[in-house]
C-alpha cells in the first residue's frame, strides 16, 4: 500500500459534490448501575464530536427494536446536538410500521429545535419478515405493512407540513374556542428533510412525487444478472424524474456505501469477518443466489484497502455520481476503538481525495 497523496485544493475531486458522512450503529450496552449512563451510548456521542471535528458534514444512526442498538434514536441525536454545532444529525431509518404518525411529528420538531434545525431524517417500512416478534410490544398490523407504513408517511407528512388537525372548543385549554389546531411544535422546513428508504423503483417514484427526500443502502432488491450499481442508478433516476415531474426539482438523494480504509496492515486482522461476509455475499451474487425474504438481492462491493484505492473504487460508483451525499455505513458488534479508527481513516485519508482537498 502507498500513501495517499493529496490532490491541489485548486483540483475539485471525483465526487466533491457530495455532502460526506456517516451511519453507525449506536449501543446502549456496557451500562454503570452507579454513574447511571451506558458506555455505549457515550462512544456514540464522541464518535459524533469527532466525526464534526474532523470535517464531516452528517452523522447517522441505525434504529433497532428488541436489540442493543438504539430503540429511540431522537432522544440520543438531541444529545448529540449539544456535543456538535454544525453536523447533520438524522436516522437511517425509523420504520413507520411502529410509529403513530401525531407522537412522530411532535418529537421530530422537539428534537430540531433542540439540535437547531440540523435534523435530517429517514423513514420507511424496514425490513422485517418477522412481524409477530413485535406484536406484543407494537401491537399487530392487520391491514397489512405496506398499507399501514404509508398511512402513517402521509399523516406524519401532513402535520409536519401544518395541517388542522381539529378546532378547540369551550373546553379546551389555552386556546380560544375556534382555534384551529395543529401538531406542535411547527417547525416551517422540516418536512424538507425528511427522507423515505427505498429499494425499488415505486418506492422511490412514491418519494418523489411526495416532494420528500431518498435514501439507497448498500444493498439493493432488483433482478439477477444486473449490477448493484445499475440497479441503484435505475432507483436514483426514477426519483429524480419523478421529483421533477410532481414540480419538487430534483430532490435529495443520500446513499450509504461500506468501506473499510486500510491506514494499516494490521487493521486487515480486525475486519477480516467483514471481509469474509463481503466476499461470501459477492459470490452468492454471481451464482444468483443471493437474496433477502425471497427477493433477490445485490450488495455493494465493501473495499478493504489503502484510503487511495478506495477513493479510486468510489469514484467509478456511478451510482454515487448521481447522489448528493454519501454516507460511509460503520460496522455493528465491532468494538469502539476499531469503528473510530475505522471513521478517522475514512474522513482523514478518503475523504480529502474525493474532495480534491
Amino acid at each position: 500500500m502507498t500513501s495517499p497523496v493529496a490532490s491541489p485544493a485548486t483540483t475539485a475531486g471525483p465526487l466533491s459534490h457530495l455532502g460526506m458522512g456517516f451511519l453507525a450503529f449506536v449501543d446502549h450496552t456496557g451500562v454503570d448501575d452507579a454513574a447511571g449512563r451506558s458506555r455505549g451510548l457515550d462512544d456514540g456521542l464522541d464518535l459524533f464530536a469527532r466525526a464534526e471535528g474532523m470535517g464531516l458534514d452528517n452523522g447517522y444512526v441505525r434504529h433497532r427494536h428488541l436489540q442493543d442498538y438504539l430503540s429511540s434514536p431522537l432522544p440520543f441525536l438531541a444529545a448529540a446536538g449539544q456535543r456538535t454545532s454544525t453536523l447533520t444529525l438524522g436516522t437511517a431509518l425509523i420504520p413507520l410500521r411502529f410509529e403513530s404518525a401525531g407522537r412522530l411529528a411532535e418529537d421530530l420538531a422537539t428534537t430540531d429545535l433542540l439540535v437547531g434545525g440540523r435534523l435530517r431524517i429517514g423513514v420507511g417500512s424496514g425490513y422485517a419478515k418477522q412481524d409477530h416478534v413485535n406484536e406484543r410490544a407494537f401491537g399487530a398490523v392487520p391491514e397489512g405493512v405496506r398499507p399501514r407504513v404509508d398511512a402513517v408517511l402521509h399523516d406524519l407528512l401532513d402535520f409536519v407540513g401544518g395541517e388542522q388537525v381539529s378546532t378547540a372548543d369551550e373546553f379546551f385549554e389555552t386556546e380560544a374556542e375556534g382555534t384551529p389546531l395543529r401538531i406542535r411544535p411547527q417547525v416551517a422546513s422540516l418536512r424538507s428533510r425528511i427522507a423515505y428508504g427505498a429499494g425499488s423503483v415505486a418506492s422511490a417514484e412514491r418519494a418523489g412525487r411526495l416532494g420528500i427526500g431518498l435514501q439507497v443502502s448498500t444493498l439493493q432488491p432488483g433482478e439477477a444478472g444486473r449490477s448493484f450499481e445499475e440497479l441503484q442508478l435505475e432507483v436514483i433516476e426514477a426519483y429524480r424524474a419523478a421529483s421533477r415531474e410532481a414540480g419538487h426539482g430534483e430532490g435529495h438523494v443520500s446513499a450509504s456505501r461500506q468501506m473499510l480504509p486500510v491506514a494499516d496492515p494490521a487493521d486487515l486482522a480486525a475486519f477480516a469477518d467483514l471481509i469474509e461476509r463481503d466476499r461470501s455475499r459477492q459470490q452468492a451474487m454471481r451464482e444468483g443466489g443471493a437474496g433477502i425474504g425471497g427477493m433477490a438481492v445485490a450488495f455493494g462491493r465493501v473495499v478493504a484497502d489503502a484510503p487511495e484505492a478506495v477513493a479510486a473504487f468510489l469514484a467509478e460508483d456511478r451510482a454515487l455520481a448521481a447522489a448528493d451525499e454519501l454516507v460511509l455505513a460503520l460496522p455493528f458488534g465491532h468494538p469502539y476503538p476499531v469503528v473510530r479508527r475505522i471513521l478517522t481513516t475514512w474522513a482523514e485519508q478518503v475523504v480529502p481525495l474525493l474532495r480534491g482537498a
